[in-house]
């Protein structure tokens, strides 16, 4: 890997300058930090991080290299990546190739070098925001301007852009065997649900984020899953449409539903809450969040920019279940009189801890008293 020079701008003007590795190109996103300390391959094909420029706060990335069981979609979705040192050196027996190559392949710019712990800083002081990453580009000027006109994450659909074109069924792991039929609505879902879907004796069937609520109950499912995705969560408003219309009741059979991280979001907005930008967001592998029903303490996956407001949901047949203790936004939800919940955080983890997949447990309860 040659090194040659990369810049990373801001719409601030605040500049980084270092080496590039990945693809030798230019590319716009919001740049945030992710403070896992391994999963790096996950995160880089999370769809969640859809038009963003994720910086990993742990200082030495890519030492385990890049296998083919750990990717969370088909393709990396980050707009750039930036370490302070990326490992030339890839020792792990599952290792089929190096970040560096990997980025390269699919078109992701990487940059390397910088003081990671100062933009870090920077992100927590003066909020996430635009910014644009290049190894092309000598103007620092130009770049902050390129930076400054780009559309960022606010009012924009992003789900549109990395939901599945059709429906499919998920196989791996599937034995036939399974008694749960899962529709998962595709907003940007990461592999990680679909495993422990089938780890729980599911059988997903994944269909594109604008299938209608009419269409997926012909489908008789045991229940339905909200997806994780990228963007703006008010911008969807047709997820939430579909939302509301499966969660309202019904003179037949109530179906049980599941939302993960935007998921969650798109339930809370059916429920007639709002949602908000978060400063710098929450994103990596070790976010304390309390379940308020039990006391109990789970460290949590996250990767979101935006939150239900507290504040904005309509007093009525919902409750609230579990909180940030960082910060003390909402995590999770649950309707008292129908068996609707869901959360912020990742359940599934990938990677990260396993502490919270009970809550996969809960939702086959729910599918098994309506069986």
């Amino acid at each position: 890997m040659a090194d040659s020079t990369a810049m990373l701008a801001l719409e601030d003007g605040t500049v980084y300058t270092g080496r590039a590795f990945g693809a030798r190109c230019e590319r716009e996103g919001e740049v945030v930090f992710n403070t896992s300390m391994t999963g790096y391959q996950e995160v880089i094909t999370d769809a969640s991080y859809h038009g963003q420029i994720v910086t990993m706060t742990y200082p030495l990335i890519g030492n385990y290299g890049i296998n083919d069981e750990d990717n969370e979609s088909w393709r990396p979705w980050v707009a750039g990546f930036v370490v302070r040192e990326l490992s030339r050196t890839v020792s792990n027996w599952r290792a089929t190739t190096d970040v560096h190559t990997f980025l390269s392949e699919h078109g992701v710019p990487g940059i390397q070098g910088i003081d990671t712990r100062a933009l870090t800083r920077h992100i927590r002081e003066a909020g996430a925001m635009k910014a644009a990453i290049s190894t092309d580009e000598p103007d620092a000027e130009r770049l902050v301007r390129k930076a400054k006109e780009s559309p960022g994450l606010v009012g924009r659909d992003l789900v549109r852009e990395v939901t599945c074109e059709k429906p499919f069924e998920w196989t791996d792991g599937v034995t036939g065997d399974e008694p749960f039929r899962v529709v998962v609505i595709d907003c940007g879902l990461k592999y990680g649900i679909l495993r422990r879907l089938v780890r729980f004796g599911c059988r997903p069937l994944v269909v594109p984020a604008r299938t209608g609520a009419d269409a997926i109950r012909e489908l008789e499912p045991d229940g339905v899953l909200l997806s994780n995705g990228p963007g703006d969560p008010a911008a969807v408003p047709y997820v939430v449409d579909t939302v509301r219309e499966l969660i309202e009741p019904a003179t037949d059979r109530e179906i049980p539903v599941f939302g993960i991280c935007l998921g969650h979001q798109m339930l809370g907005q059916a429920l007639g809450g709002k949602t908000f930008k978060l400063k710098f967001g929450h994103h990596g592998a070790n976010h304390p969040v309390r379940d308020i029903r039990t006391g109990r303490v789970a460290i949590t996956v996250q990767n979101h920019g935006f939150c239900v407001d507290i504040d904005s949901l309509p007093a009525g047949a919902h409750e609230l279940t579990h909180l940030n203790l960082n910060d003390e936004t909402l995590e999770g939800i649950k309707c008292s009189d129908r068996p609707v919940f869901s959360v912020q955080f990742h359940p599934e983890a990938s990677a990260g801890p396993n502490d919270a997949e009970y809550l996969f447990g809960e939702f086959v309860n729910r599918m098994k008293e309506r069986a």
